[in-house]
């Protein structure tokens, strides 16, 4: 009796070495790098700014309170009727952050019941 040869074929690893390695040059030479800054360039710094509301914003205390521009505002409808036709369209709020998020959730609803285009809530981040 015989026995059956077994072959020990290796398996072929240069070969995926080789794609690897041509895989690895493709991603470099196709990827955009971005150039170096310049040595001598200086970025603007904007944490020292003042951040403050921009003057056409609807100001929501605590409370509840409403004021624009330092004002008082009774209502929704009030502040809109102080707006023209066209500052109507994009109606910024700006709450503070320990009011309840059902009593301005009312006060968007009311906003846009009572003719606002957008309500646009405007964050700390937006005023960095």
């Amino acid at each position: 009796m015989r026995k059956a040869k077994t072959s020990s074929r290796r398996e072929p690893t240069i070969a995926l070495i080789n794609i690897v390695f041509l895989m690895l040059v493709f991603f470099m030479v196709a990827g955009t790098l971005s150039q170096p800054l310049d040595k001598d360039l200086s970025l603007v710094r904007t944490a020292d700014l003042e951040g403050r509301s921009p003057p056409d914003t609807l100001v929501v205390h605590p409370d509840g309170r409403m004021s624009f521009r330092g004002e008082d505002i009774a209502s929704a409808e009030d502040f809109l009727e102080r707006r023209s036709e066209e500052e109507r369209e994009v109606v910024r709020v700006v709450p503070d952050q320990e009011l309840s998020a059902q009593t301005l959730v009312n006060l968007a609803r009311d906003l846009r019941g009572a003719g606002a285009q957008r309500v646009v809530i405007v964050t700390e981040r937006g005023l960095e």
